[in-house]
């Protein structure tokens, strides 16, 4: 039976090592070696003899994900797009410019004084990356692209760092951060997500502060309300869609089996234990399909008014067309109705990378727009 050690966090390690010999101390500098380095042998592990490694080597197993393409958009969103190696399905993830948060503070500041457009540009200071949980998605939200594929299958452990090592690898500034918002629902490949996220934060592993890995879900309660028994430390971000159950269930079909009535009391409880804001993210339409009138801010400050909260407003992309964001001034109204329904922060969330299908709710491994780059960023002709 073949062992691949990037599939195991550091007590699994420990326990997998153990008929080989090795103590917990080397099984975490073996940890390291495999999360750290993505190495692909043990060759130089302190406290490794040479038949440690070659009895270990005998039965290791070292997959790593195919890179099949990179686009960059002009805002510097960058998409990768992966081939998984047991079936022709592919995933993708995203590499998110950010800049320091110093510098945009400061910027706030000068747009409160009048002395900064609104679109005066920041430079780039770190990465943080969007990652694909799994292949497809069950959920079928009716605005999302990775809906329409369909469920595929949910990734192991090493195909999720898999992708965050690709891109941290190739970075052109430091990675500090990753967010389960890519293909599929987090929460319904629990195991293989939350054990991602420990080994990122391990300080052998990435060491990317488990504050900054968010893992988002639709609203699988029974996978929320574990996440909350089990204390975790990883930040969770609940999408809502709609305040009602009514509109809710045509946007979001998983309304249908865990309905907002169950939905936000596993909310309440996960807020309580963790402290802070919790994050609603808001996927904001207008036209025919509307979720943004004051009828829904007032909805939604029912519906969370006993929640501490933080509101994410995400404007739509839908390639379809059936969906179409609301007009700034729409918008604008909906977020003044909303904050005004609340007393809480309401955060217009820029979702980039439109033209490469890599902003929310349009990964469908899409081969378009941008310019295609390469691994040392290159732009090809």
């Amino acid at each position: 039976m073949s062992l691949n050690l990037r599939n195991l966090d550091v007590a699994e390690t420990t326990a997998a090592l153990a008929p080989f010999g090795v103590g917990p101390e080397v099984a975490r500098r073996v940890f390291a070696r495999v999360h750290r380095d993505w190495a692909t042998n043990l060759e130089g592990v302190r406290g490794l003899s040479k038949a440690q490694i070659g009895a270990i080597a005998a039965d290791a197993v070292w997959p790593d994900l195919e890179v099949l393409e990179r686009r960059r958009a002009a805002d510097g969103f960058e998409k990768y797009l992966f081939r998984l190696g047991d079936r022709p399905a592919e995933i993708e993830a995203v590499c998110i410019p950010l800049p320091d948060p110093g510098d945009a503070r400061a910027l706030k500041a000068r747009r409160r004084a009048g002395l900064a457009g609104s679109l005066e540009p920041l430079p780039t200071a770190k990465h943080t990356v969007c990652l694909s949980s799994q292949a497809g998605c069950a959920l079928a939200c009716d605005f999302c692209a990775t809906g329409r594929l369909g469920a595929i299958r949910s990734l192991e452990t090493w195909e999720i760092l898999a992708q965050l090592h690709r891109v941290a690898t190739e970075a052109r500034h430091p990675v500090r951060g990753a967010v389960f918002m890519g293909m599929g629902e987090p929460l319904l490949n629990y195991e293989n997500v939350v054990r991602a996220a420990r080994i990122m934060s391990d300080p052998a592993g990435l060491a990317i502060s488990a504050k900054a890995i968010s893992i988002s879900t639709a609203g699988v309660v029974p996978a929320i309300r574990r996440f909350t028994a089990e204390g975790h430390n990883f930040r969770l971000i609940c999408s809502l869609g709609a305040p009602t159950t009514l509109q809710r269930r045509l946007l979001m079909p998983i309304e249908k089996r865990w309905p907002l009535e169950e939905l936000l009391p596993a909310l309440r409880d996960y807020s309580a234990s963790a402290g802070g804001r919790l994050t609603i993210a808001y996927v904001a339409i207008g036209g025919a399909h509307t979720n943004t009138t004051a009828a829904h801010a007032r909805d939604l400050g029912v519906l969370l008014r006993d929640l501490k909260v933080k509101i994410n407003l995400i404007d739509v992309t839908d390639e379809t067309g059936v969906y179409v964001p609301p007009s700034e001034a729409e918008l604008s109204a909906f977020r003044s109705a909303l904050s005004e329904a609340l007393g809480v922060p309401v955060v217009r969330r820029y979702s980039g990378g439109k033209e490469i299908g890599a902003a929310c709710g349009t990964l469908a491994a899409s081969r378009s727009g941008g310019a295609l780059v390469t691994a040392d960023r290159l732009v090809r002709e």
